[in-house]
């Protein structure tokens, strides 16, 4: 993101401060409309992304054909209809066809996907469809549960409401025995 970029995105701050009925020079605001444009370019920062450059060369051959799970990935991303956050965990299966991924890659995708403007479900599957690009598995697995503000502190304001999606690519999705023991393993307690 450009300077001129953050001056004008911190001038539409001080502009959404004055809408509002408050004073964007006073104490406290003063250093506000800075703040959140340095932020934004924090949330954004997966638009400036490349899943090749995220993956790089941790692609390994390796003799293993059973279930690789990584669970309880957390993750912040922003709803693209309020601009408001929505949060939770990732869990992401794969059965490895010859290649394995280096497992630190798994929550960078997950991350180079979520900051930008998301929906959950365009989330979940793009997480899915990456991890099959750059392993090309047997299948994979991806669950996602989220908290939305946009439905917690807003509109029907439900704070105790999580929100679970799911994509499931090959065995994943043909084999009912292969999703049973992937959900199986992301709900077992950690280590």
């Amino acid at each position: 993101m450009t300077e001129d970029s953050l001056e004008q995105i911190e001038r539409m701050v001080a502009g959404i401060l004055n809408e509002i009925g408050e004073d964007p020079h006073r104490e406290g605001l003063i250093k506000t409309p800075g703040r959140v444009a340095r932020s934004w370019v924090h949330f954004a920062q997966g638009y400036t992304q490349k899943l090749e450059d995220v993956v790089g060369d941790a692609c390994f051959d390796v003799e293993y054909d059973e279930m690789v799970t990584v669970k309880d990935i957390e993750f912040f991303s922003m709803c693209e209809h309020h601009l408001l956050p929505f949060f939770g965990k990732v869990h992401i299966g794969y059965i490895p066809r010859s290649k394995v991924i280096g497992l630190s890659k798994l929550p960078r995708i997950v991350e180079m996907y979520a900051r930008r403007l998301q929906v959950q479900e365009r989330l979940t599957v793009q997480i899915g469809d990456a991890v099959k690009e750059v392993l090309n598995p047997v299948g994979v697995g991806v669950v996602i549960e989220g908290a939305h503000m946009c439905m917690q502190m807003r509109g029907v304001e439900k704070k105790t409401s999580f929100t679970t999606t799911s994509h499931m690519v090959g065995e994943f999705l043909d084999n009912r025995t292969t999703r049973q023991e992937f959900f199986n393993i992301i709900s077992m307690g950690g280590p």
